[in-house]
């Protein structure tokens, strides 16, 4: 039998031409080599990861600026909008307006009209057969005209015995009444007429007071 070969002496032995110390350097070289790949490898790992970050943070950046934009566009319009409804009803309130009050002053002109139909009913004696006609045919035009102007929003004021109310009545005398309570419209001389709720002439009336006592006539 032969004699035994050192296996450890064989396999550590150095390349040819190389020293114990030369092969151990190359070692270490290779190794070096290596673990520069690696780190190389884990910077540019970690420059991707820093590149997305930062692309992630402008795109978040530009998506809350773009909502913004949006938000305060929505509230331009919302705001548009509510300017323009309010200028149409404005507008519808001033049609409105013009439409009821527009025979304002036509109106007015009437009134002497309807005042002088009811003055001549009162001064006709109704027990005259020979002018019961006439005061038939009076009667009948009064009620066609005043039918016809309530037709228009005009009402006529008829405040007998009410209590007197100085936004529709103007007291033209004060009487001592122990009939009536204080501040009462005994008598009405001359109707007052409202055009679709404006006051449009105010009733003239005779006003009770208490006996020996004044009245208030703006209570």
């Amino acid at each position: 039998m032969g004699e035994p070969r050192d296996v450890q002496t064989e396999n550590n032995e150095a390349p040819e031409g190389q020293t114990d110390s030369q092969a151990v350097e190359a070692e270490q070289v290779e190794v070096e080599t290596v673990e520069g790949e690696i780190v190389d490898d884990n910077a540019v790992e970690g420059e991707v990861v820093d590149e997305s970050a930062e692309r992630i943070a402008e795109l978040e950046k530009a998506l809350a600026a773009a909502e913004a934009t949006v938000n305060e566009q929505q509230d331009s319009v919302l705001r548009a909008r509510a300017d323009a409804d309010n200028a149409r009803r404005r507008a519808d309130a001033e049609v409105e307006k013009a439409r009821k009050f527009a025979l304002e002053r036509f109106a007015g002109e009437l009134l002497p009209v309807i005042d002088n139909l009811e003055r001549g009913l009162q001064m006709a004696d109704a027990e005259n057969d020979a002018i019961k006609p006439m005061i038939e045919g009076v009667e009948m035009t009064l009620k066609s005209f005043v039918s016809t102007i309530e037709k228009f929003g005009m009402v006529p004021i008829d405040p007998q015995g009410e209590a007197f109310n100085p936004e529709l009545h103007q007291a033209m005398s004060m009487q001592e009444s122990a009939d009536h309570e204080p501040n009462t419209v005994m008598a009405v001389m001359q109707k007052g007429y409202e055009l679709n709720g404006r006051l449009l002439r105010p009733a003239m009336v005779m006003v009770s007071r208490a006996p020996s006592s004044g009245v208030d006539t703006q209570a």
